[in-house]
């Protein structure tokens, strides 16, 4: 599969919110989407296929020297091809230049993406009971802490 990584703009927010309706069970609003465009606290990544379509998209907020990982998802017939791993890897890469650690919270029974954090390097830190809705479950914290020279 051939896709670039390119950053989130305006004529993605369509395609976004439509992948988070899929994806998540309280998915973020345009409005929200819109809202992170011009926030200079937040970074968000897009995946294109060729033909100029989303694929997948990923996000960080950070505050001073942490980085918070919003959602990642990627479109259903593109998942288990790469897509979200290279949204992963760059915010990786992006935390390891600029920030002290990465955090984020996914489902206990979302196996895949544990197992996606985990081969990057993130660790379970901790869980937050009933942090999710619709089902309600659990959440595992993880947490990649970087290096930082001094």
């Amino acid at each position: 599969m051939h896709y670039k990584l390119v950053s989130m703009g305006r004529e993605h927010i369509p395609a976004i919110a439509a992948l988070e309706r899929a994806c998540f069970s309280s998915p973020w609003s345009e409005r929200t989407l819109e809202d992170v465009l011009y926030d200079d606290s937040a970074c968000f990544i897009v995946a294109e296929g060729e033909d100029g379509s989303l694929l997948g998209y990923a996000g960080v907020h950070v505050v001073l020297d942490e980085g918070y990982m919003d959602n990642v998802a990627v479109r259903e017939d593109c998942r288990r091809q790469g897509v979200a791993g290279a949204l992963v890897d760059t915010l990786v890469r992006f935390g390891q230049a600029h920030l002290a650690f990465l955090t984020l919270e996914v489902r206990i029974s979302n196996r895949p993406a544990l197992d996606l954090y985990m081969k990057h390097g993130f660790e379970q830190v901790g869980r937050r009971r009933g942090y999710y809705e619709k089902p309600k479950e659990d959440a595992i914290l993880m947490t990649l802490e970087f290096e930082r020279g001094t």
